[in-house]
């Protein structure tokens, strides 16, 4: 199954309606997405807790890394340069992070509040090596944006 990123649009909308904190909407988005797709193995966000450092966040899936810093992996790229990484091969990215042993295809994309913060990132992973589009990230990038515009 994939996702029908136009339903999905409209059921988080609905679900996250009137929330601003960012963990509820996170929560939220992370379990309607990890559903609605058999590529996705791993949905969850990874937030902005500090200085260059990201911890994890809501998330579906086996347990994840609990801290990652900017300089390291894909969701540290995600997070410096503020632009989608789509990688169709984890073991020939550089500096990856085996956070699971699985993963075979990645991607992460920045998470921005209404304000212009970088809240974290959405990290998707899967166990199916290039089993993310331009698609994928253009949808994604746009439920992010719609939900998380009105976090605080």
């Amino acid at each position: 199954m994939r996702a029908n990123y136009a339903d999905l649009s409209k059921t988080i909308a609905a679900l996250t309606e009137g929330e601003t904190d960012p963990v509820a909407l996170m929560a939220t988005v992370a379990c309607e997405l990890h559903h609605s797709d058999d590529r996705f193995d791993w949905t969850g966000f990874y937030r902005v807790t500090g200085p260059d450092m990201l911890k994890i966040g809501p998330y579906q899936g086996g347990h994840g890394c609990l801290v990652i810093p900017f300089s390291r992996g894909v969701c540290g790229a995600a997070a410096r340069s503020g632009e989608v990484q789509l990688v169709d091969d984890v073991d020939a990215f550089p500096g990856h992070i085996a956070c699971a042993s699985s993963t075979r295809s990645e991607i992460v994309l920045p998470v921005w509040n209404g304000a212009g913060t970088l809240l974290g990132v959405l990290d998707i992973d899967s166990d199916q090596p290039a089993a993310f589009t331009a698609e994928d990230a253009g949808a994604l990038a746009m439920i992010l944006h719609d939900t998380f515009a009105k976090a605080n």
